[in-house]
């Protein structure tokens, strides 16, 4: 009787041996990704310059006085920049770029003052963004314009908030690691997530492994 119970624990350590080299093997590639992007998340080499804050030169506002305000409008900001002055508001219904003198919406401008408003901002950074290769306005519910720069950073420009937001090659490298850090590899959000839950369930029950084989290896030892 005792050597048959024997037989048994011995075949299941046997089986959690194998899992637990299975799962070790399985999750090999993982956990290189963690350790590799989790240092580089820790040392964050270049950070700096890959998330920087791009922001539209703002100018004195000299003489200018703000419009009363009206009662739809919860936030009124007025901005001078190289194209004039701009009113932006923020209401219920979103953010509202206006006219100051009208009170009217004040529509995307043509491509010459869209460089030249793009141009003010990037000039503070010209190692960095170069001058501007290309511009792609687009209309619609959210106006502004795709600008690339001749070191290969693209900048955003959201017309209605008069916001620019920059990405460059080392944005995009960090944001990769990002992606292989929480195991979004293909690319869908939901087979993502799967794959992410099936890894941390993996991890887990690989460490579960790794304590019983261990507890189990004492009691092993005392009782031989």
């Amino acid at each position: 009787m005792k050597h048959h119970l024997r037989c048994r624990k011995v075949a299941r350590m046997t089986l959690s041996r194998r899992a637990h080299r299975v799962l070790g093997l399985v999750l090999l590639l993982p956990i290189c990704g963690w350790a590799l992007t989790g240092f580089v998340f820790f040392v964050k080499p270049g950070y700096a310059a890959a998330y920087a804050g791009l922001r539209v030169r703002a100018y004195p506002l000299e003489g200018v006085s703000i419009p009363e305000p009206r009662a739809d409008w919860l936030e009124v900001r007025m901005v001078r920049t190289v194209l004039g002055d701009h009113l932006l508001v923020r209401t219920a219904d979103g953010p509202r770029h206006l006219d100051p003198a009208t009170l009217t919406p004040r529509g995307l401008p043509d491509e010459p003052s869209i460089r030249r408003v793009v141009e003010d901002a990037i000039s503070t950074d010209p190692d960095r963004y170069g001058t501007i290769a290309s511009i792609l306005a687009h209309e619609g519910e959210s106006p502004g314009a795709s600008i690339k720069t001749t070191t290969g950073v693209d900048v955003e420009l959201d017309w209605t908030t008069l916001a620019l937001q920059q990405s460059g090659k080392d944005t995009r490298r960090i944001d990769a690691l990002y992606r292989i850090h929480y195991l979004q590899w293909t690319g869908v959000r939901t087979l993502d997530r799967i794959v992410g839950v099936a890894g941390l369930a993996s991890l887990i029950a690989l460490a579960i492994l790794g304590l019983r084989l261990a507890f189990r290896g004492r009691r092993a030892g005392a009782t031989s």
